[in-house]
């Protein structure tokens, strides 16, 4: 896991409800909390953290922080160090997912879920606390009761920022801001392999990854799990800062889950305070790598540029929709079926162990589904050949919508036959589909009885809806252009 709040990733600490005797802003500060024992201001004690004034009423503090990187909080590391008769008594923690960049009145606005419930805090100590809410977040609030201080906040968890927003673009697969991770390694004596995957350029030696010294056989390696499935086209290994203490040699291994490692840098020589590039041609899809050094020493960062592979896409898809607050799930689920006792039974149905299960569900919760649902499900779509419905509705009906003149008057005639036969705009899985093909399959559903022609139209609906949820998974077409205005992900 890795501290979703940090500063290095653009953790910020918005605002407080006080701040008298120290600046809640050093509640993320890298270093461990120190004391001085002479340090005073004209204010009082100066204390390394967030210290509030005794108050004098029925309230208490609080302080709102925006992650460096959204993401699911998994643990809550409240450090009350060096606060002995003035920390705070307890505390709670809330979420909310606000993407882009909101101000603090949008954030305060939000819809807030609870990650850590009000939980007694001690003095002077470093206390780690469960959080089981597993729902992505963007920002937090952190409130103290009554008052008083904390000297840190961490916030370790599940990176998870919206990969979408980056589209098809290569990106960096294993970094720590993008959702990769480090699994497992061989030693990490002087430094935390961490280190390799964390964004920016390395400041110093502490900064990297370096082992011990090998005095026996054997060399050492570290296992990083990708942010998604992908397939690596370029290899970087930075080797800045180590200079007596670099690793001879290196080779890098890449496999899909549990599969066999498959080779993808063959063993290469690295040099002292470095950066090395290598071209990868034909990469196998891949969901973890390996990184083995030999036969030690340190490393300062790995960068592995690539693209999400199609399946990639779906698993990350899934694993998002599934994190996501109910409020903005809700809203995603409503885009692909309007109806509100489908979204419901989605909602209740999270998380999906993978795509497959997703759409196993949908399906399941619309054959459940009543006639009132069919109808506030049909309802939402526009006519054939309608210019003004939503993005993917126009995506859906390009072939409609680009037709020849003639045909569109004939698609809007045969509309509004068919909506004074059966009461309902005429729906049809467009996708794929050309005018005249939509025409025909209208033209020839005039003729289906009510309950027949029903039957028909819920049967598209599910298609459509699957079809919705596969495009919510991935990167709209459109995202390359955007991403180019906003190469970061939140």
């Amino acid at each position: 896991m890795i501290d979703l709040s940090a500063r290095r990733l653009g953790g910020m600490v918005l605002a407080a409800s006080d701040e008298f005797f120290a600046p809640a802003g050093q509640l993320l500060a890298p270093e461990p909390p120190v004391f001085d024992p002479h340090g005073y201001s004209d204010r009082g004690k100066v204390m390394d953290g967030w210290e509030s004034r005794r108050r004098r009423d029925a309230g208490h503090d609080w302080v709102l922080v925006r992650l460096g990187v959204a993401g699911v909080v998994r643990e809550v590391v409240v450090d009350t160090s060096h606060f002995r008769g003035n920390f705070a008594s307890g505390f709670s923690l809330e979420g909310c997912a606000v993407d882009g960049h909101p101000g603090v009145a949008e954030v305060q606005a939000a819809a807030w879920f609870p990650i850590v419930e009000r939980t007694p805090l001690e003095g002077d100590a470093e206390q780690v606390f469960p959080a089981g809410a597993g729902i992505r977040a963007t920002h937090v609030r952190l409130r103290i009761f009554p008052d008083g201080g904390v000297a840190r906040l961490r916030l370790r968890g599940e990176a998870l920022p919206d990969l979408r927003r980056v589209g098809r673009l290569p990106l960096d697969l294993v970094a720590s801001a993008n959702g990769g991770a480090v699994l497992d390694c061989s030693d990490k004596f002087f430094s935390s392999p961490e280190n390799l995957i964390a964004i920016g350029d390395s400041r110093d030696m502490s900064d990297g990854w370096e082992t011990k010294r090998r005095r026996g056989p054997g060399h050492d390696w570290v296992v990083l799990r990708l942010a998604a499935e992908g397939t690596v086209a370029r290899v970087e290994i930075d080797t800045t800062h180590f200079k007596g203490n670099h690793p001879d040699t290196c080779t890098l291994d890449v496999r899909a889950d549990t599969g066999d490692w498959l080779p993808l840098l063959e063993r290469s020589p690295l040099a002292p305070h470095a950066r090395h590039a290598f071209d990868v041609v034909d990469a196998p899809p891949a969901t973890e790598a390996r990184l083995s050094i030999h036969p030690d020493g340190g490393v300062a960062r790995l960068r592995l540029v690539g693209a999400v592979t199609d399946q990639g896409w779906r698993a990350w898809g899934t694993r998002w929709l599934g994190a996501l607050d109910p409020e903005n799930a809700a809203a995603e689920l409503r885009a692909c079926c309007a109806a509100r006792r489908w979204v419901d039974g989605m909602l209740a149905r999270r998380p999906w162990a993978d795509a497959d299960a997703l759409l196993a569900d949908a399906d399941a919760v619309w054959l459940e589904a009543q006639p009132e649902d069919w109808d506030e499900a049909f309802a939402a779509h526009p006519p054939i050949g309608d210019r003004e419905g939503s993005s993917w509705s126009r995506q859906e009906q390009a072939g409609a919508a680009g037709a020849d003149t003639a045909t569109r008057t004939a698609l809007a005639e045969a509309n509004r036959a068919y909506e004074e036969r059966f009461g309902r705009v005429f729906l049809i899985r467009a996708t794929g589909r050309t005018a005249p093909e939509i025409l025909a399959a209208l033209r020839a559903r005039l003729g289906n009885s009510p309950d027949a022609e029903l039957r028909v139209a819920v049967e598209e609906q599910r298609q459509i809806t699957r079809l919705r949820l596969e495009k919510l998974l991935r990167p709209a077409q459109a995202s390359t252009q955007a991403a180019r205005a906003q190469p970061g992900a939140r």
